[in-house]
């Protein structure tokens, strides 16, 4: 236990411990090890936090954009020669490979560059003589206090989609994040007070719902950016409205990959298996059903079969690992559940990854890829987000078929085609009722300067993370109309 870190929340620019005295335990998912101890906040460390924000807020404000992003500038240097220290402590607390926790922190980066461009995405426009002698501006204002609350399965990157936005737009910026995952958080917040952040512009609170009721009821935060399941993202959407503030709650996701006989199948497969057991099925945009079209059926159900059967499960840290475990054992359980399900009623299983262990790592949260076939468009499965590494086959005639199942769906948030044809990849793209679409592509995510961009239960609100929606999102439009005593004239 002496190496069990002790964690602490960050206020007003200082390292703070919890009013409330509770804690929970970190768990390496791989070890089953205990890392650290996470603080609960109390309603008196949010309002705390937000008090500093607060307060800090009119100078941040007045702090030309330009110098607002220099912070930014010597933030990314920190995080690149950080990088290899907060990749290990993506994989040591959320399990992924170690490949994958690089990737994610460089999608990260890459939104910390696009809001250093906040001195032209936040410019305003305006008309001179928009009649005679008076003149109109639309210009950009913060907020004010704005709150993040991120998921465990992505505890880099994800933050990042939002931080750099509100910072860059003169916000002041609260985050909880997971207490799952709660130490790359403390890893991004050291680092901005590393370059000298004014104290109150960048606040960590930890804890679980207390904490995130707190920050949404507080008078003092003004808007509300939450990623995690659906049923959450539409209680914190219903109550951040309630309270008369603006949110974007990014909720769960079924996706579907629709494969046509035309497709490269080998190509097909690998993009395919890369997303549905990659991060160990944990992402919003892993895809979990694929449709398979006519004579699709056969070839491609084989290479998955192989590609599940062959993919190497480990601790992540390993360089050999190509999926690491899940987040918990709740979750393992839960996953394992489904799968049970999935048998019930009426789906069989071809490649099973229940019951099974690494070697060396025998507490860890396993379960190894599974495949399943047959999956009815009503079952549970194809209904339910997984969230595990667990990928389900159905099957249809015509490519109008598959859009059908894909529209017919709660979700939105991602849908992929793979084909060779360019009419049914346009087909395809305009008829798909999701907000993020992939042509010969597994993992359809957007780059930092374009919107991340779920629809119907997949998203809450209207304006996404990332790029012009997030700049957007940061700031408040204000119209000046104006006219100056030497453009006065009578005549009309």
């Amino acid at each position: 236990m002496s190496n069990v870190i002790e964690l602490d929340h960050y206020i007003g620019g200082k390292w703070s411990p919890s009013k409330s005295g509770e804690a929970l335990k970190v768990i390496n998912p791989a070890t089953g090890a205990t890392m650290a101890n996470v603080p609960m906040a109390s309603y008196t460390d949010v309002g705390a936090a937000v008090s500093a924000g607060r307060a800090a807020f009119r100078q941040w404000r007045a702090t030309p954009v330009t110098d607002r992003i220099r912070y930014l500038f010597a933030f990314r240097e920190k995080l690149e020669y950080y990088f290899e220290e907060i990749a290990r402590s993506i994989t040591e607390e959320c399990g992924k490979t170690i490949n994958e926790s690089r990737g994610e922190l460089r999608r990260g980066i890459e939104n910390v560059e696009v809001a250093c461009g906040a001195p032209i995405l936040m410019q305003g426009y305006n008309n001179e003589d928009i009649a005679s002698g008076i003149d109109e501006h639309m210009i950009r204002q913060p907020l004010g206090v704005v709150v993040a609350i991120t998921p465990f399965n992505f505890p880099g990157m994800i933050p990042l989609w939002f931080l750099p936005y509100a910072v860059a737009t003169g916000n002041c910026f609260i985050f909880k994040p997971s207490e799952k995952v709660p130490q790359t958080s403390a890893w991004l917040v050291r680092l901005l007070d590393e370059v000298g952040l004014p104290a109150g512009v960048v606040q960590l609170v930890h804890g679980g719902k207390e904490a995130v009721d707190a920050l949404i009821e507080h008078p003092g935060t003004q808007a509300v950016s939450f990623v995690g399941s659906t049923a959450v993202a539409r209680y914190v959407y219903a109550q951040s409205a309630a309270k008369g503030k603006r949110a974007q709650c990014q909720g769960g996701a079924k996706n579907i990959a629709v494969v046509l006989e035309d497709a490269v199948m080998d190509m097909t497969s690998t993009i395919v298996a890369d997303s549905a057991f990659g991060c160990a099925g944990q992402r919003c945009l892993a895809n979990s059903l694929a449709v398979t079209v006519g004579g699709a059926k056969g070839v491609f159900t084989e290479a998955m079969i192989e590609a599940a059967r062959t993919r190497r499960v480990g601790y992540g840290l390993d360089e050999d690992s190509e999926m690491g475990p899940v987040i918990t054992p709740e979750s393992q359980s839960y996953i394992e559940g489904l799968v049970d399900v999935s048998e019930r009623e009426g789906a069989n299983v071809l490649v099973d990854g229940r019951g099974k262990v690494v070697d060396g790592f025998r507490n860890g949260n396993w379960i190894f890829p599974t495949l399943i076939d047959n999956v009815d468009s009503a079952s549970t499965f194809a209904q339910t987000e997984v969230f595990g590494p667990v990928f389900g086959l159905m099957h249809t005639d015509d490519l109008d078929g598959a859009i059908e199942l894909i529209n017919s769906q709660n979700y939105g948030n991602m849908a992929c085609l793979f084909t060779s044809s360019g009419a049914a990849a346009r087909q395809f793209r305009y008829a798909a009722n999701a907000g993020n679409i992939g042509i010969n592509l597994g993992v359809a995510a957007p780059m930092a300067f374009y919107p991340f961009s779920g629809w119907k239960d997949s998203f809450f609100g209207s304006l996404h993370a990332q790029g012009r929606h997030g700049v957007e999102f940061y700031t408040q439009t204000k119209v000046v109309v104006e006219r100056w005593p030497s453009g006065w004239s009578r005549k009309f």
